[in-house]
């Protein structure tokens, strides 16, 4: 799995919502490295070089070098990346140091391959779980899962145990947890015929009435 360099610098001094605001307009995205046995680090991360690295490696777990100040470095996960609601622009970002020779446990995405039987016959796939909890090496951490559904038909579903799993990982869910399944369409609903009119009798068709603004009364009283 490929490491990727990032430049940081130590955050000191005040800390808050303001003062994450304003280092936000600087294009300084304020973070944190956690380290087992360490001291928590206070950081502030280039938005531009971040944001082009988290782009480019959407829904991957990202292994980075963090360059500190130029005198330190600490090989890291990216742990949680927190974004505005609304805009989506990053607004803190969270680390996991690591080591490399120690087993890590993150979520891996699953991705259907391929078109199955059943969608060709009108069903449709239900992603249940769009992703695994694994256990292995940092180095082994697969990008993501992939699974052929090409022979998968209407009711067959794929489970935990139906997963091809790359050497060294090892997957921590339940082997029985439904990832995806093919669902028997909807059918239509059937209309009910209209009742036939009595012999002998017209059908009376009643005006659609179509009410606009408030009602207004049948007689207005007169002014006096």
């Amino acid at each position: 799995m490929e490491i990727f360099d990032l430049k940081v610098r130590k955050r000191s001094g005040a800390t808050g919502s303001q003062v994450a605001k304003k280092l936000r307009k600087q294009g300084i995205i304020p973070g944190v490295v956690y380290s087992h046995g360490e001291e928590a680090v206070a950081l502030e991360v280039p938005k531009k070089e971040l944001s082009q690295l988290l782009n480019a490696h959407a829904d991957e777990n990202l292994i980075v070098n963090l360059d500190i100040d130029g005198t330190a470095s600490r090989t890291a996960l990216v742990s949680e990346v927190q974004t505005h609601p609304v805009n989506e622009e990053i607004l803190h970002i969270d680390f996991k140091g690591i080591s490399m020779d120690e087993t890590v446990v993150v979520n891996v995405a699953v991705h259907a391959k391929g078109e199955s039987v059943g969608v060709k016959e009108g069903g449709v796939i239900d992603h249940v779980h769009r992703e695994i909890e694994i256990e292995c090496l940092p180095s082994q951490i697969p990008e993501r899962i992939e699974v052929d559904i090409t022979n998968l038909a209407i009711g067959d579903s794929i489970h935990v145990s139906n997963l091809v799993l790359p050497e060294g990982v090892v997957c921590l869910d339940d082997p029985e947890a439904v990832i995806m399944t093919v669902l028997v369409p909807r059918a239509e609903e059937e209309v009910a015929p209209a009742e036939p009119a009595v012999e002998g009798e017209e059908a009376v068709v009643e005006p659609e009435v179509i009410k606009k603004g408030k009602e207004q009364p049948e007689e207005e009283a007169p002014e006096e």
